[in-house]
């Protein structure tokens, strides 16, 4: 069957791409591997519990009527009202280091105040770093030279802490590269996060994915699930066919893929050098889901997120175990502005994890080693953290193999490759990427990247 565009991987940036072209009568199918949509802010169910995966929350929240702002141009983009995603704001979060704790809601100046509490000295610094912030333009796909984030701080704070501090969160929620952070990157997180703030919609990813999901069909474009594309057939430097795994074949004018940028080139038959000569990214995680019998706010956590590091200096790095539990986030889902209490208490606690060696365990012992890193992290984080093993009713933990099952993502990588494709170019002509290796970052970023990436790509004058 021939279409004018094909869309590899039904999730955020996938099915947003895929409605945006479908608004301008494009014919389109979006083809997903899995069962289920969402990649890698999917869903799933256990004891007839459903659990949200990936990020905690959307970030980028804005209040309605706020145009200019990455959620205000995803709904005018993908015609949608804003309280159609049903988005509830976060209440406190938190960045918790030894000694040291800066509190941030989705007032900016809730944050300068902590700051100018926490670390008189470096207010002025942290005013004019913001101000850089502000002014530059993260959203530009011109490819430029690489800046490193820690660098740039450096010019405006002298506190190694404070530092740390603010990276922490960034990292955690967007970051491909060990130890340092591009600075256009840091520069779409620090906005993401502490300008803009924090969100959940009711009902969860469930809602949302299946909100894009109803109205890409309803505006006419198609969705084949639970069959993957085996190989992408080039000739004279273009696609010219789709192999699906169940031996189906697609013709498609333009390729958008979000499965990566070398899962992408790998899948490409001729493959171009590109395939093997970029670098894939490394940084993954460990999970732990924790239904408790009350309420977490009656053991003493009231906070929404909180990143958290309980060595002096902050490390972003594959660790050289399982797992670090020096560091970590844990999300209260709960504690975000719901109108209705939800229905059980969860805590969500996510490590840094080495894919490698969590690959290599034999099942026996991988199981066994899951229950170990999930106990040693529960004991670190009981030096921060009241104990609240004795109201946990239900626990289900994933590693970054268990990311790499489902995504299909190298190294079970979760942010991609450290170096990203910003224009979104392949050496394939009609090939394109959109999602995590395109670059913007998060849920909202994702979502952005789809629509950026269809009309740069297909649409030009429609953006």
């Amino acid at each position: 069957m021939a279409y004018d565009v094909a869309i590899i991987g039904a999730g955020l940036s996938g099915l947003a791409a895929g409605i945006r072209l479908a608004l301008f009568d494009k014919k389109v199918v979006l083809i997903e591997r899995h069962t289920e949509i969402g990649g890698l802010n999917s869903f799933y169910s256990r004891k007839h519990r459903t659990f949200d995966v990936g990020l905690h929350a959307m970030t980028n929240f804005s209040p309605r009527g706020a145009r200019n702002t990455p959620l205000g141009k995803i709904l005018k983009q993908l015609r949608f009202r804003h309280e159609d995603f049903r988005l509830c704001p976060q209440e406190t979060s938190e960045i918790r280091f030894p000694g040291k704790s800066l509190r941030f809601t989705n007032d900016f100046e809730f944050l300068t105040q902590e700051v100018a509490e926490q670390f008189p000295d470096q207010l002025d610094g942290f005013l004019k770093l913001s101000a850089r912030i502000r002014e530059y333009d993260e959203i530009s796909l011109e490819n430029r030279s690489w800046i490193s984030a820690r660098r740039v701080m450096e010019e405006f704070l002298s506190d190694p802490l404070l530092i740390d501090m603010l990276f922490c969160p960034l990292a955690y929620y967007g970051n491909a590269r060990e130890e340092d952070m591009e600075f256009y990157q840091f520069v779409i997180m620090f906005k993401s996060i502490f300008l803009e703030g924090f969100s959940k919609p009711l009902g969860g990813m469930h809602y949302i994915l299946h909100l894009l999901a109803d109205k890409y069909r309803a505006l006419g474009g198609e969705l084949i699930l639970g069959n993957g594309v085996e190989s992408l057939c080039v000739e004279n430097s273009r696609v010219t066919a789709l192999q699906l795994e169940g031996g189906q074949a697609i013709e498609a004018s333009a390729v958008l893929s979000s499965m990566g940028y070398l899962e992408t080139l790998r899948r490409c038959s001729p493959a171009p050098p590109q395939a093997t000569e970029a670098a894939p990214g490394k940084m993954s995680f460990m999970e732990s889901i924790f239904v408790l019998d009350r309420e977490p706010r009656e053991l003493g956590f009231d906070r929404s997120i909180v990143f958290f590091c309980t060595r002096p200096r902050f490390e972003y790095r594959v660790p050289g175990e399982l797992v670090d539990v020096t560091s970590g986030v844990l999300c209260c889902p709960n504690n975000f502005r719901f109108p209705e209490p939800l229905p059980e208490g969860i805590l969500r606690l996510t490590h840094q994890a080495n894919f490698e060696l969590w690959d290599r365990l034999p099942r026996k012992e991988y199981i066994a080693a899951k229950k170990e890193c999930r106990a040693r992290g529960l004991a670190e984080l009981a030096t921060f953290f009241p104990d609240f093993s004795d109201s946990v009713v239900f626990i289900d933990s994933f590693t970054p193999k268990t990311i790499h099952k489902y995504t299909g993502h190298i190294h079970g990588a979760v942010y991609g490759c450290p170096d990203k494709v910003k224009n979104g170019v392949t050496p394939v002509k009609n090939l394109f990427i959109c999602g995590t290796d395109q670059g913007f970052l998060g849920i909202i970023g994702a979502t952005l990247s789809g629509i950026s990436m269809a009309n740069f790509h297909v649409l030009q004058g429609h953006r």
